[in-house]
C-alpha cells in the first residue's frame, strides 16, 4: 500500500520511512511543496501523510490543490502541538486527521489504520474476505480452516493490496506501484514469485489469473 510523507524534516522523515515499511506501507517522500503536488497528481497513493510548514510554502496549499483536482486519498496533517488555528485549517481545507508533533509513532499507525479502514468502508483491524482474515496489527493470515502464517513485508503489502479490493483486477503494474516506492527497481517476474508463494500459503485458488489482465482475490463465503 504506497503512502506519501511530505515532511521537510531529514531525521523525522529517514525515521518514519523504516517504521512505516515495517508497518506494510511503500513511502515515497516529498520535502517540498511542488514535489508533493507533483507526486500527488501522477502517482496512486492510499494515503498521505503532510507536514505544514514546508521550506516553499504550506501544506496546506498541497492539500488544497489536491482537493481542487478531485484527490480522495485520506489525508493526516501533521502539526504543531497547541497550533489549534493549524488544525482547523487543515480540517476546512479537506484533511481527514491530525496529529500534534510531537508524537508517538505508534499513535501515527494506529490513526493511518483508521484512516484507512474508515476509507474502505470496515471498522475493524482485521480484513476478512470470504473465510480469510488479514491481521493487520501482527501481518497474519487465518485461513478458513482455521490456520495461520506469518507473512513477510512484501507478502502482506501484496494481500493486502488484493483483499482490499476483491472485486477489482490488479494488472501487474499496479500491484508493483501499490508495493514499491519510486527509488525501488523490482523485476518483471517479481509479482509473480509473490503470488507463486502466496498460494502456496492460502491455496492456488484464492488469488485468480484473469489472462491478459492481471490479479483478483477470490474466496467463497
Amino acid at each position: 500500500m504506497r503512502l506519501l510523507l511530505v515532511e521537510d524534516d531529514s531525521l523525522l522523515t529517514d525515521g518514519l520511512t523504516h517504521q512505516l515499511a515495517r508497518a506494510g506501507y511503500s513511502v515515497d517522500c516529498a520535502d517540498t511543496v511542488s514535489r508533493a503536488c507533483r507526486l500527488g497528481s501522477q502517482e496512486d497513493y492510499r494515503i498521505a501523510i503532510l507536514d505544514l510548514g514546508l521550506p516553499d510554502g504550506s501544506g496546506l496549499d498541497v492539500l488544497r490543490q489536491w482537493r481542487s483536482q478531485k484527490l480522495t486519498l485520506p489525508v493526516l496533517i501533521l502539526t504543531a502541538r497547541g497550533d489549534w488555528q493549524d488544525k482547523v485549517n487543515g480540517l476546512k481545507a479537506g484533511a481527514d486527521d491530525y496529529l500534534a508533533k510531537p508524537f508517538q509513532t505508534e499513535e501515527l499507525l494506529a490513526r493511518l489504520n483508521a484512516l484507512i479502514r474508515r476509507s474502505e468502508g470496515r471498522v475493524e483491524s482485521c480484513l476478512k474476505v470470504g473465510g480469510y482474515e488479514l491481521d493487520e496489527n501482527r501481518q497474519w493470515i487465518t485461513t478458513p480452516d482455521g490456520e495461520e502464517h506469518a507473512l513477510t513485508g512484501t507478502e502482506f503489502r501484496l494481500l493486502r493490496c488484493l483483499m482490499s479490493r476483491p472485486t477489482q483486477v490488479f494488472s501487474k503494474d499496479d500491484l508493483m506501484e501499490q508495493l514499491y516506492n519510486l527509488n525501488e527497481t523490482p523485476s518483471d517476474n517479481t509479482i509473480e514469485a509473490y503470488i507463486r508463494r502466496l498460494r502456496l500459503l492460502i491455496g492456488k485458488d484464492t488469488i485468480r489469473t484473469q489472462r491478459g489482465q492481471g490479479y483478483r482475490f477470490h474466496a467463497q463465503d
